[in-house]
Parts: structure tokens; sequence; C-alpha cells
């Protein structure tokens, strides 16, 4: 708002100073023309030579009301040169290569809280040719941090952007690849998440993922095993580490040694937690039925740990065999993994059930940073009807809407059929081998843009 009424003035003064200039060449000009007609008039041609003149002043004048025409309508950056730091020197630069030839990145940036600090960073990033499509502020006590996202010519390389932010007087810069998911602004992609989160409480360390960036979300069980201090009901926040209860008990350890948090994320991880624990444990009872390839139907649905006595159950009705081939190891007290496997904080659950509400079949889905691990257990009884494979499918597809890179199995090389059913999914696959393991890692196609 301060530069307009400066600008304002700036332009009254040089309309007066001009005016004072033309008056004076408009009466040098009569003076002049008076002295030459006088001496042209008393020549022999004198007439002709006035009409002469005359021409010569009409087609200088109407040159110059066109010349000046022209100048005004010019696009910018098209005279002498642009201004250094201008609008026009970013015209400039952006225009410089293919168009379509984008790329997305997020960079996270310090700048000393002082005015003009922002200006300089931002006229920077335009030198470069960088769109800057949106920003965040976090403010700190020494400084802000400034999140941008940026949509930059191919070519440009990161360290460019980095060296360019610098020497306009930014610090401590962090950039990385950005996707189509991070065009949706923060406000809507936190409403989105509260929703998720309303529904399913197993997505609660996903939705603490991805409101953060790349980061490694650890619950910790209470007791010894889990953490040796109580955290407060605001949490705790260190740098790079944050602590927050979990509604379910013990305690939610986010970490990104690579960058520290903010204040701001801070809330709203805080946010987010506070809106599970007042919600509840919830888990969606859809269910379908499925028709097995013997005629028989089995209902798929998600398992949570209400549903530990019938998973105990059926693991008591399965073979030392098949337990050996699901848990790679002694199958005494493998019953006790369940608790673990059950609970939303650590992944999801599918169980294929009878009629008769017999659990007959488990499928695990465990978060696991940017992959994610599957495992399956059928019953003896039930093997071999494809309910196995229907879980595996299912179970991936959760993880891929969930937004995980890659899904991987660990078993042994004798157990084919879920090595036949990884290979059923029919995509990309990698097999490590080593002491009779395998591990097999699908990398199945992203998941869709959400709404």
């Amino acid at each position: 708002m301060t530069d307009t009424p400066s600008s304002a003035i700036s332009r009254r003064r040089h309309h007066w100073r001009r005016d004072l200039v033309e008056l004076a060449a408009v009466f040098t000009a009569v003076a002049v023309a008076d002295a030459v007609a006088n001496t042209v008039a008393h020549t022999p041609q004198g007439s002709v030579a006035l009409v002469g003149f005359a021409v010569v002043l009409i087609a200088t004048s109407g040159f110059h009301v066109w010349w000046a025409r022209r100048r005004e309508h010019a696009p910018p950056g098209s005279g002498d040169g642009p201004r250094t730091g201008g609008p026009a020197s970013a015209v400039a630069v952006q225009g410089g290569g293919p168009e379509g030839e984008t790329a997305l990145w997020r960079m996270r940036t310090t700048v000393r809280d002082e005015p003009g600090s922002l200006a300089r960073l931002c006229t920077a990033l335009a030198r470069c040719g960088a769109d800057i499509v949106s920003l965040q502020t976090h403010p700190l006590t020494h400084g802000t941090v400034d999140e941008f996202l940026l949509r930059t010519p191919s070519a440009l390389e990161p360290g460019d952007l980095s060296r360019a932010v610098g020497e306009a007087g930014a610090d401590s810069t962090w950039i990385e690849r950005a996707d189509a998911h991070d065009l949706v602004d923060i406000p809507v992609r936190v409403l989105n998440l509260a929703t998720r989160t309303a529904l399913d409480s197993a997505e609660m360390p996903l939705a603490l993922r991805q409101l953060l960036g790349r980061c490694t979300v650890h619950s910790l069980p209470p007791g010894p095993g889990g953490t040796a201090d109580p955290v407060p009901a605001e949490g705790l926040l260190e740098e790079t580490e944050m602590r927050l209860p979990d509604p379910s008990g013990g305690t939610f350890l986010i970490e990104r040694p690579h960058l520290p948090f903010t204040p701001a994320e801070f809330a709203r991880a805080r946010a987010l937690v506070e809106l599970d624990a007042r919600l509840g444990p919830r888990v969606p009872r859809g269910q379908d039925v499925v028709s097995l390839s013997e005629g028989d139907d089995v209902t798929v649905r998600r398992a949570d740990v209400t549903d530990l006595p019938a998973a105990r159950a059926m693991h008591d009705r399965c073979s030392p065999a098949t337990l050996r081939l699901r848990y790679h190891g002694p199958v005494d007290g493998s019953a006790r993994h369940l608790d673990h496997l059950l609970s939303p904080r650590f992944g999801r659950t599918l169980a294929a059930q009878t009629p008769s509400g017999r659990i007959v079949a488990l499928g695990h889905l465990l978060w696991d940073g940017d992959e994610s691990e599957v495992a399956l257990l059928v019953e003896d009884d039930w093997q071999g009807r494809g309910i196995g494979a229907e879980l595996l499918r299912r179970l991936v597809a959760l993880a891929v809407e969930s937004g995980c890179e890659r899904v991987y199995a660990v078993t042994r090389v004798q157990n084919t059929a879920m090595v036949a059913a990884m290979r059923g999914l029919g995509v990309p696959l990698d097999y490590q081998v080593e002491d009779g393991t395998v591990v097999i890692t699908a990398r199945p196609d992203p998941a869709p843009t959400r709404p």
C-alpha cells in the first residue's frame, strides 16, 4: 500500500516538469520560426521553402506519435534490456525452456525474520525460472521456516535452487521431489486426513506420516518394553523428534532426522491425535462374500483385537508345518504375536470366516515406512481354495490406497503357495533368497489421487 501514493507523487512531479520543458520548447520554436520566416521571406523562393519546412515538421510529428504509441504497448522486456530483479527479468528467464517440460519440488528453507527477506528469496527463485505454486511460513524464535511447492524447468537441478536461495540469505535448505498429491493445499489435506482417521483408527500412523512428510512413525507400547518416561497429554517436541500419547495406550514416536519439526507441524499432529482420542476405537464393519473355487462361500472383513479369541482358536487348529511356514521358526507360543498383528496401530488385518462365524484365514498388512509387509495364514483344511490369493489381492489394494510404494512378503522357499500368490498379483516382483528365506517385493501401480 505504501508504494502507490509515492509513485503517484512521482508521476505528478514528472508531469509539471515535463510541461515546463515543453512550454519553453514552444517559445523557443516560435522565436526560431519567426527568425527563419523573416530571413526566408526575403529570398526569391521563400514561399516554397516555408511549405517544405511545414511538411517536414508534420512528418516528424507524425512519426514521433507513432513511435510513442508503439513503445507504450510493447511487452515487458522488449526494450534495450530488462531491469535486474524486475518483472521483465522473470519473464525472460521463464520463457527459455520448452513448454510443458517441468518438475515439482518441495523446498523448505530458513530465513531471518526481517523485512525484505522473503522478497529476496522469491526474486532468486524467479531468476531460476521457478514458479511458486504454494507457500507456507512457520515462525520460529530465531527466524522463519518457509516451505515452497515449486514448479521448475525440468533441466533445473536442485543444487542450483539451493545455491540461488543461499545467495539470497537462506540457510538449512532441504529439497525433495513432489507429486500431484502435494498440489492439495494444507487445510484440504488436513481435512481429508481427519476424515480418514475418523472412519478408521488404523489410519492414524499413515495420516501422521502423510501430514508431516517423510518421517518414521513408531507406536511404542506402554511398559518397560516401550517408553521409559510417560508423555504428558500435550506431547513433547524436541527438534527432529516428537512424542504424542497414543489413545490406545503407549506413545507415538515420530522422527525426521533430516529436518526439524516446527511448532505448527507439532500443533497439527497433536490435533489429529486428539481427534482420534475423542472418537475412540473404530474399525470399518464392511464385509464381502467371496465364492471359492470349490463352491464354498466365505466372508472377508476387517479384523481387530476383538477377534483375538477366534484368531487363537484358528491357530490351535493349524498344523505345526503351516505355522512354521508362517512364522519362520518355532511354533510354540506363536499365538502371542496376534496381539501385535491385530492392533490397528501396526497395520490392518483381514479375516475370512465361514457362515458359522469361524475364522479360517488371516491376512496382515504391517506398516514399514515407505514399504508394507504382507503375511498370510490359512487353516489347513481351507488351503488350495484361493482364500490366500483373495486376501493378498485386497491387502495390496489397501497398501496402494495408503500410499505405500512397495509391498513385500518374507517366507520360506518351500512355501510355494505364497510365492504363487505373489506372482498372481501381475505386478513387477523382486526376489532375494538367503539361507532358505525368500523376500518377494512387489511394486504395484500408484493409487489414484484422492479428491
